[in-house]
Formats: C-alpha cells, sequence, structure tokens
C-alpha cells in the first residue's frame, strides 16, 4: 500500500517540474526553481529507489534440433475427375441397307441401326424421330423400348424408296421424354444417324440365246445280206426273217443288221425301230411259243448258225404285231463304243407247238426300219 501512496504522487510532482522549466531564466526565483528541480530530482531517486520492480523473464521452450519438413510443389498437373453424361447415344453399325444399296423406285425396305445406351440414365419413354433429308414414307417418331445404360438396341423403321430414280437420304435423332435430342457418338456430326439409298429403275438381263441344237436324221432299212433266219435244228440261212416254229416244227429266230457306221460318237436324240411291215402266220403270240422276243445281240458277220444261241439283251416281248420300239438307249451305247452295226434277233419265247402248222412272224428286210434323230 505504502508503495502505491508513492506512484500515485509521482505524476503531480512531473507536473510542478515542467512548470517549473517553462519559466524565464531571468527570473529572481531561479535560485528557488533549482531548489525544487533538486528536490524534484531527490524524489525521484527515492521512487526508483523503492518502487522498482524487476520482471522474472521466463526462457521459452526451443528445441535443441530443427527438422526440415520438404513442402510438396505444384506441378499444375490437373487431376481428371470422370464426367458423368446422362443421356448419350452411341450409332455401332447398320444392321441392313448399307450406306449406297441399290433399289427399285417404290421399293418396300426396313431399315435398322444398332444404337448403344453409353450415358448414366436408362431411356424410358424415348423415340426416335425424324430429322431432315427424304422421309422415305417413314413416321415422324417411333417409339423406344426401355434402355438401361451400355445396353444396345436395333433401331429399325418401314420405308418406301421413292418412285423417281435418283441418290437419298434421311436423317434421325434419339429424343428423350422430355423432349431433348439425345447426342449420338459416332454418328452423323455427332448428333443423327441415317439411311442412305440409290434409286434405279431395274436392269432387265439380255437373256442369253440358247444355242439351238441342230438335229439330223437318218432312216436305215436291215441289210438283207446281213439278215436272215436260223433254225434249230439247222436248215440253212434265208434272207426272209422269221421267228417262231414252222410246219416241220423247227424254231425260227430271225437277224436283222443295221450300219450305223456315220453315227461314232455321237448324241442320240432318239431311235425308233419298226417292225409294221411285217406280217404274222397262224398264231405265234399265244400258245407255247408265247409271244415273240425282241432282243439286241452283236453278232460277227457273216450271220451263221453260231450265232443261233449268241447271248443278246431283250427288250421288249410281243404278244401281237408292234409298233414302233424305242431303242435309242442300245443305239446310244453301240454308237459310244464306236461299233459300225447295229443288231436285233426276234425269237420264240417258249418251244414249238408240234401241231405241224407254221406259227411265225415274218418280216422283209425292205419294210423294217431303223430312224434315229442325232446332233451332228
Amino acid at each position: 500500500m505504502k508503495n502505491k501512496t508513492r506512484l500515485f504522487s509521482l505524476p503531480i510532482i512531473i507536473a510542478l517540474f515542467l512548470g517549473a522549466c517553462n519559466l524565464p531564466s531571468n527570473n529572481p526565483e531561479d535560485a528557488s526553481s533549482t531548489a525544487a528541480a533538486q528536490t524534484v530530482e531527490a524524489l525521484l531517486s527515492a521512487t526508483s529507489a523503492v518502487g522498482t520492480v524487476t520482471p522474472s523473464l521466463t526462457p521459452l521452450p526451443f528445441p535443441a534440433t530443427l527438422t526440415f519438413t520438404p513442402q510438396s510443389i505444384s506441378t499444375n498437373t490437373p487431376s481428371l475427375t470422370p464426367t458423368t453424361n446422362c443421356n448419350v447415344a452411341q450409332f455401332i453399325t447398320d444392321v441392313t441397307i448399307p450406306d449406297g444399296t441399290i433399289v427399285t423406285p417404290s421399293q418396300a425396305f426396313t431399315k435398322k441401326w444398332r444404337i448403344k445406351n453409353i450415358g448414366s440414365c436408362s431411356w424410358t419413354g424415348f423415340s426416335m424421330v425424324f430429322d431432315s433429308g427424304d422421309s422415305m414414307g417413314g413416321p415422324a417418331s417411333k417409339p423406344i423400348s426401355t434402355l438401361g445404360p451400355g445396353q444396345e438396341i436395333d433401331l429399325e423403321v418401314n420405308l418406301t424408296a421413292p418412285a423417281t430414280p435418283g441418290n437419298y437420304r434421311g436423317y434421325w435423332r434419339i429424343n428423350t421424354n422430355g423432349n431433348v435430342l439425345v447426342p449420338v457418338v459416332s454418328g452423323y456430326q455427332g448428333k443423327s444417324f441415317y439411311v442412305d439409298i440409290k434409286v434405279q429403275n431395274p436392269i432387265t438381263p439380255t437373256p442369253t440365246p440358247t444355242p439351238t441344237s441342230q438335229t439330223a436324221q437318218v432312216i436305215l432299212n436291215a441289210i438283207a445280206s446281213e439278215s436272215g433266219t436260223l433254225y434249230e435244228p439247222a436248215a440253212g440261212t434265208p434272207s426272209t426273217i422269221l421267228a417262231g416254229d414252222t410246219a416241220s416244227n423247227e424254231i425260227a429266230r430271225g437277224y436283222m443288221s443295221f450300219d450305223i457306221s456315220t453315227l461314232s460318237g455321237k448324241t442320240i436324240k432318239s431311235a425308233s425301230l419298226a417292225l409294221a411291215g411285217c406280217s404274222a402266220m397262224q398264231d405265234p403270240f399265244t400258245g407255247s411259243l408265247a409271244g415273240i422276243w425282241v432282243g439286241e445281240v452283236q453278232y460277227a458277220l457273216p450271220l451263221d448258225q453260231s450265232d443261233f444261241n449268241i447271248a443278246g439283251t431283250g427288250i421288249v416281248q410281243l404278244t401281237s404285231l408292234p409298233g414302233p420300239i424305242d431303242v435309242k438307249s442300245y443305239v446310244q451305247t453301240r454308237a459310244t463304243e464306236g461299233k459300225a452295226r447295229f443288231q436285233i434277233r426276234l425269237h420264240p419265247a417258249g418251244p414249238t407247238d408240234n401241231d405241224g402248222a407254221a406259227d411265225y412272224m415274218s418280216c422283209n428286210a425292205n419294210s423294217v426300219t431303223l430312224t434315229i434323230n442325232y446332233q451332228p
């Protein structure tokens, strides 16, 4: 408390001192001022001795070792932040009608595009809409089925080609349920996809003329000197051609030979054997004779008894005097083989009837014909 009183009187003493200093120096009271100043000095010294407070300094903690921590330096490398777009499409391919497809005037066709949803939102209530170009009779818009992110869909539309020949193109876009057009990556100008066709009148092919194959015809008679009859038992070789049995109950077999040497290697179109000039004695077609066989044989010339049982190929068994007999395949075989002769044998199908009466079919070489049509 005593120290506080002395400190309180200190300002008063200072004020008195300053006032004394402002007085003129030639004042007769200089001696008293000097004394007053000395008094103030003495008071200040006493106050200083009594009231001076020495502060206690507390040292701050200081680390013994300084550790340097480097700071990261910016290299101005931007960080990549994925951009998420809600509605974005991607054109994948033309499924049908590639660009430049040729169609005929007014031809109906179906155009199909493959589109992928590459956005982050599902497509619900979306539609494909005609944008510009040639509509080709397509609708103004067509709904698109709901499509999730990452899914693909084939968008198709039925169109009709214009009636006038030329090049035509129509552009289509995708519209959201909020009537906002969707960008199309890889599409035309990044926004649409199109159908591109070329209309042409149908080309009438020029028919290739079918080469007319010329056909030649030859009508051959049996060669009398190479034809005739053989009997069993042997009884000579008459030129008359008989098939059946005789009044002596002999079996008769008739042979005919035709010259086909000019047909070697040719293509046979048809071949017909006509026996219309033959006649029948009694009835060689019934009874034990059982009809007359017409067969194809190959016998060596001249005709002799050794050819009576020569092997042959049956063509037809007659039960009456015949009409034309088709022998095309047999003539073709011999022409392909390059044979000079086509030969026929007539013989009864059964044994003699032993009735002592002649039952036979009789032919004359000049009345038997072989008509052949062939390609020269």
